[in-house]
């Protein structure tokens, strides 16, 4: 478990892509409205951000499209695997989301689900996308950064 300050947290899920799809400008911590075996399957770990996006209408913001897994031990009173959950945010937090994405023309990503303190959350970010060029100067400063990794092993 990761420390931050004196809360645990626990990583659950992580949506790789989204730094390289996107500049982050800004991060946020929203709550997730979730039911009961919703709740256990993010706790075992059954959650995906991969095709997930978040929309608000300035008043309200949704997570559509993540996945979470059907908990295996429960009976008939299964969760729609794909449904769209609430997130729970401050409405000024809400509004400034809202006014970058409509003004800017700007998007907002979730980039990671966790446990704290017993809550899941999810950090969600103010992103802009990038550009081809921009991706491809990224894949180059990873290789750059491992060769260098590798020629420093080989010493």
């Amino acid at each position: 478990m990761l420390k931050s300050g004196v809360m645990d947290i626990k990583v659950v899920s992580t949506n790789k892509k989204v730094r390289f799809e996107y500049f982050i400008i800004e991060t946020f911590e929203a709550g997730l409205v979730l039911k009961g075996t919703e709740i256990k399957s993010v706790r075992s770990g059954q959650i995906s951000l991969q095709e997930a996006y978040v929309r608000t209408d300035g008043n309200q913001i949704w997570l559509i499209g993540a996945h979470i897994a059907p908990y295996e031990h429960a009976s008939a009173f299964q969760h729609d695997p794909t449904r769209d959950r609430k997130l729970l945010m401050h409405k000024k937090e809400i509004r400034k989301l809202w006014d970058e994405v409509r003004i800017k023309g700007m998007t907002i990503v979730p980039i990671r689900v966790y446990l704290k303190a017993g809550k899941a959350k999810l950090e969600i970010g103010l992103a802009k996308g990038k550009k081809q060029y921009d991706k491809r100067q990224a894949i180059k400063e990873k290789d750059i950064e491992r060769e260098t990794s590798r020629n420093r092993s080989d010493w």
